[in-house]
Order: C-alpha cells, then structure tokens, then sequence
C-alpha cells in the first residue's frame, strides 16, 4: 500500500470518527434539552468544534480524489493540451493558498492561540487544539495536489 493510499485511509476513518462523535454529540443535546428540559452545556461548543475539523479535513479529502466542487466549463471546453497546462496551473494555485492561508496562517493562528492561553468556554480546551486543524488541512492538500501534479506530469510524458 502506498503512502497515498495510506494517508487516504487513514483520513478516511478519522472522518468517520469525527462525524460519528458529531452526531452523537447532536444527538445527546436534543435529548438533554428537549426530554430531560436540562441542556448539556458543552454540546454546542464541541458540535462546532467538530464541525470545522470535518469541513477542512474533508475539503482536504475530497481535494486529494479530486472531486472538490469546481466550475469547468473552460477545462472542457479546452484543447487536451491546453487543459494540461490549466490543470498545472490551477494545482499551484491551490498549493500556494494551501501554504500561505492555511499553513502558514493556520499555524500563525495556532500558536498565538496557545502561546496567549486561550480556552473554549464550556470545555476548557485550548483554542490552539482547534485552530490546529488548518496546517493540517494545509499540508495534506499541499501533498495531494503535489502528487496530483506529479501523476498529470508522468500520465503526459507517456502519451
């Protein structure tokens, strides 16, 4: 199995993971609200907290199968060479924003969270562990697209 492959599993189960806490986080709120009439203080906190890392660690998932939302209509309208070239570029532009926003950003954000000693109100957990999800994201699309970029590249040369 290759690292890829492995990487690909392995965010895949931890989607799995997060999104079954989530629901069952969802679920125990609006049991604890609506038939116990005594809500769960740190439900919603930790439900949005899910929620960001499933959004970006998916985004992150869904970059690397290539199957991220996308307006294509100039990629097929285009000459096969000429979509070659648009796909290259628009891979480094995702790299680009994928290192400056979100890991050099994310891993600004992080830090400044941790070194400041900013905690979450009503589970007491570091910012830092939250915002912590961006460089991830980052690199992992930073990686997917790189070696999406090498496959276009290889895939060209035999053809």
């Amino acid at each position: 199995m290759t690292i890829r492959k492995k990487i690909d599993k392995g965010l895949e189960w931890t989607l799995i993971l997060f999104m079954s806490v989530l629901v069952i986080d969802v679920l125990w709120q609006v049991a604890s609200r609506y038939l116990m009439k005594s809500p769960s203080s740190f439900t919603d906190e930790l439900a949005g907290y899910l929620l960001i890392w499933v959004g970006l660690l998916g985004a992150a998932y869904v970059a690397g199968r290539r199957e991220h939302l996308a307006i294509d209509i100039l990629l097929q309208r285009s000459s096969p060479e000429r979509r070659y070239k648009l796909e290259l570029i628009i891979s480094v532009l995702i790299i680009i924003f994928a290192i400056t926003v979100l890991i050099i950003g994310g891993a600004w954000l992080s830090y400044t969270r941790f070194y400041l000693s900013v905690k979450s109100a009503a589970l007491g957990l570091p910012l830092g562990f939250v915002y912590l999800v961006l460089p991830i994201s980052g690199i992992l699309i930073a990686y997917f697209d790189i070696d999406n970029m090498i496959n276009m590249i290889r895939q060209n040369r035999k053809n």
